[in-house]
C-alpha cells in the first residue's frame, strides 16, 4: 500500500511540474525540427541494418511499421522522402558531402532535444571548452542513432525468429496462433521502447543519473509511450484530423504524432526527475554544465520541482545521516 502511495504521489508531482511548464512549445518545436531530421535519420539507420538485412528489406518494414501507426499515405511519403534523399555512391565527392549532410541534419534532432531535457533538468551547459562540448553534443545525438540502429536491426531479428516459429507451430501441431504472436510482438515492442527512453534519458541530458532511476523512469515512459501509441492510432484512423488539409495534410499528421509523442516523453522525463528526487537517489550535473533553475510564471512557480532542489534534498539528507551517526 506504501509503495502504491508513493507511486501516485510521484505521478501527482509530476503532473503538477509537467503542466506547470512550457513544455507543449517544446514539443512543437521538436516536431517541426523533426520534419527535416527524420529522412536523414531514417537513412542513417537504413544504412547500418541494411548491412544485415538488405536496405530494401528494412526500407520496407520502416515503412510498414510507420504505416500501421499513421497511416498508409504517412508511412509511403515518408518513404519517398528517404529514396529522394538517398546518397549517389558512385559519385566520391557528393558521397562525402552527401553523409556529412545527413548527420548533421539527423543529429540535430537529438541536439535540440537534449535542450529541452536540460531545459526540464534545471541544468544548462557550462564547457570550459565550448567547441568540446559542441562536438561531444553531436557524438551523443550520433551515438542514438546508433542505439535506434541497433533496436531495429534487434527488432528484425526477433520477427523474423517469430516468424519462423509461428510457421514451424502451425505446420507441426495445427494450432492457432495468431493473439499469441500478436501479444509477443506487443511485449517486443514495449521492451525496445524501453531501452531506447533508458538511452535517451541516461545519454541526452546533461545530468548524472543513476541506473535505478533511469530505468523506472524509462519502464513509465514505455507503457505511456505503447498506451498512446495505440490510443492516436485508433484517433488518426477513425477521425482522420488532416482530412481538412488536402495535399497538406501526410505533414500535418506527422507534425501531430510527433508533437504528441514528445509531450509523452516529456511526461516520463518529468516522472524520472520527480522519481529521482523523492527517492533520493544521486542526482548532479555532468561536467560540462551546472545547476540553472527555469523561469515559470509566478503562479506555477511553486508546482515545479527543480532539479537543484532534489540535489539539496539529497545533500542535506546525506550531512544530517552523517551528523546523526557522529553523535551516535
Amino acid at each position: 500500500m506504501k509503495i502504491l502511495n508513493n507511486f501516485w504521489g510521484i505521478l501527482k508531482g509530476t503532473y503538477k511540474d509537467w503542466s506547470a511548464r512550457d513544455l507543449g512549445t517544446e514539443a512543437a518545436s521538436l516536431a517541426y525540427s523533426a520534419i527535416f531530421s527524420i529522412p536523414g535519420l531514417l537513412i542513417i539507420v537504413i544504412w547500418i541494418t541494411g548491412i544485415f538485412f538488405g536496405e530494401e528489406a528494412v526500407r520496407g518494414e520502416i515503412t510498414k511499421l510507420i504505416g500501421s501507426m499513421m497511416g498508409k499515405d504517412v508511412g509511403k511519403s515518408l518513404e519517398e522522402m528517404v529514396i529522394g534523399g538517398m546518397v549517389d555512391k558512385k559519385n566520391v565527392v557528393m558521397k562525402i558531402i552527401g553523409i556529412v549532410t545527413l548527420v548533421f541534419g539527423a543529429t540535430s534532432l537529438f541536439f535540440q532535444f537534449q535542450k529541452s531535457l536540460n531545459k526540464l533538468w534545471d541544468v544548462t551547459a557550462a564547457p570550459k571548452k565550448a567547441w568540446e562540448k559542441y562536438l561531444l553534443d553531436r557524438a551523443n545525438s550520433l551515438g542514438m542513432i546508433v542505439v535506434i540502429a541497433f533496436l531495429l536491426l534487434i527488432t528484425l531479428l526477433l520477427s523474423s525468429f517469430i516468424g519462423l516459429a509461428n510457421d514451424w507451430v502451425i505446420r507441426r501441431f495445427g494450432l492457432e496462433t495468431l493473439i499469441f504472436v500478436n501479444i509477443i510482438n506487443i511485449v517486443v515492442g514495449l521492451l525496445v521502447t524501453l531501452f531506447l527512453f533508458a538511452a535517451m534519458f541516461k545519454i541526452l541530458p546533461d545530468v548524472e543519473l543513476q541506473w535505478k532511476s533511469v530505468w523506472v523512469g524509462a519502464a513509465v515512459t514505455a507503457a505511456l509511450f505503447t498506451l498512446g501509441k495505440y490510443i492516436l492510432t485508433f484517433y488518426f484512423d477513425k477521425f482522420n484530423p488532416s482530412s481538412s488539409f488536402g495535399t497538406a495534410g501526410t505533414i500535418i499528421l506527422l507534425l501531430l504524432w510527433i508533437n504528441y509523442s514528445f509531450q509523452i516523453i516529456f511526461f516520463g522525463a518529468e516522472f524520472t526527475k520527480v522519481y529521482t528526487k523523492t527517492m533520493g537517489h544521486k542526482l548532479k550535473p555532468s561536467k560540462h554544465a551546472k545547476w540553472s533553475p527555469q523561469t515559470v510564471p509566478e503562479e506555477d512557480a511553486k508546482e515545479v520541482v527543480s532539479g537543484i532542489e532534489a540535489s539539496h534534498d539529497t545533500a542535506n539528507n546525506s550531512a544530517n545521516k552523517t551528523a546523526n551517526d557522529t553523535m551516535v
